[in-house]
């Protein structure tokens, strides 16, 4: 695959920003002042397969080329990035597109699934065709590596100050890994949490990580889309700031993937696969709401 590493501008048009500062009045204690307060730019990206609009996503207007393809390899349009035979990131006026060209004999298998969407933010199922799509079983994930309890609290506990666009907005997810010895390889936030972690596969890929050797580490909550994609990026633990939903931790039990969840400083709480996780005294596995 080629990636055109800036964007190719044809107007000149520079690339949004990730954040703007905009004036608000804030009221504390009876108080009112006025001030400013920096918030997440939002931008349409459009994501093309040979000339077609296959997606619209409302994103955050950063790491476009590794959320293109992570979104192509979570998608399941792409099964590497090679096969993406190039990609170019092209900032319009009313929008960024991110231009890739596949072989032809993809995009006919594509047109017959296509779905041309606009996705709101956060929106990971938008345009899916079918319920047997939505709940599509995911790729079993084979990581065998174990980790202490404490990994997971360091690896999050690295999290929150190397999120600079959230510490800038406080409105932004982030999606990282991490890797025991290494601390946090790759890390991507996006104003949509699905989007961050697309964005994280593509780092993944593209920087040829191994997955399978530590810690997905989400700041949202985990939905079965979440566990779907981590599939693709081949981790074995998923470590999140809040509670995953029924649905998701049936398909990490079926995926075999360990997920682990309300992480905090004090602990966290293990619904599927403990046996990753190397502590003392194995309690008993949790209980999956039906």
């Amino acid at each position: 695959m080629t990636e055109t590493p800036a964007c190719p501008v044809p107007d000149d048009l520079p690339a949004p920003p990730p954040a703007r500062r905009v004036a608000r009045a804030q009221v504390r204690d009876g108080v009112v002042s006025d001030g400013v307060r920096a918030v997440p730019e939002e931008t349409p990206v459009a994501l093309t397969y040979n000339g077609t609009t296959h997606a619209v996503m409302m994103a955050s207007p950063t790491d476009i080329a590794d959320f293109a393809l992570g979104f192509s390899l979570t998608e399941g349009i792409v099964a590497a990035a090679a096969e993406i035979e190039s990609l170019d990131v092209i900032v319009a006026g009313d929008g960024i597109e991110a231009r890739m060209w596949i072989a032809p004999e993809k995009v006919a298998r594509l047109a017959a699934r296509r779905r041309a969407l606009a996705g709101p933010t956060g929106c990971g199922l938008c345009g899916v065709e079918s319920l047997a799509e939505a709940v599509k079983p995911a790729a079993r994930v084979t990581a065998a590596r174990r980790f202490p309890a404490a990994d997971i609290l360091g690896a999050m506990a690295a999290l929150a100050p190397a999120q600079v666009l959230n510490h800038e907005t406080r409105a932004v997810h982030g999606a990282a890994y991490f890797e025991p010895g290494a601390g946090l390889v790759a890390l991507a936030e996006d104003v949509g949490r699905h989007n961050a972690l697309d964005k994280l596969v593509g780092k993944a890929s593209r920087l040829g990580l191994n997955p399978a050797e530590g810690l997905l580490l989400l700041t949202s909550r985990v939905s079965i889309e979440m566990v779907q994609k981590a599939c693709v990026l081949g981790t074995g633990v998923i470590a999140a700031v809040s509670a995953p939903t029924s649905l998701a931790i049936r398909t990490a039990e079926a995926a075999g993937i360990t997920l682990c969840a309300v992480v905090r400083a004090d602990g966290f709480e293990i619904f599927t696969h403990p046996e990753r996780i190397a502590r003392a005294g194995q309690p008993e596995r949790a209980t999956h709401v039906a």
